[in-house]
């Protein structure tokens, strides 16, 4: 007896167009406190530790992430929350700009 049809995936079909494709003039999302943090302590700890692997790295990031307390943290938390005011500001922008863009092709 044959095999029934795969279930897996999320039903689309190659045919259907597949993936969206992302627009490269959209607003860049937000980082997190946790990336900043990462981003300004990476170096350093590719300095203490020379030679170490990319996946490493992380994982040392990950703990002295988890070893700070909310005082330490206040600085990200700040940096990240800006950046999604910024984020939040430039998607509306954008929005607003592509409501215009389809006015425009609807009036002509």
């Amino acid at each position: 007896m044959p095999k029934a049809a795969s279930t897996r995936g999320k039903g689309k079909d190659k045919a259907d167009g597949g993936k969206k494709k992302k627009d490269p003039n959209a607003p860049k999302r937000g980082l997190s406190a946790y990336m900043f943090f990462a981003n300004e302590q990476r170096e350093k700890v590719r300095e203490e530790n020379p030679g170490i692997k990319f996946g490493e790295v992380g994982k040392m990031l990950g703990v002295k992430w988890k070893a700070l307390n909310e005082k330490q943290r206040a600085p990200y938390d700040a940096k990240a929350a800006a950046d999604k005011k910024r984020y939040e500001e430039e998607k509306a922008a954008y929005a607003a700009g592509a409501d215009e863009e389809e006015e425009e092709e609807v009036s002509e």
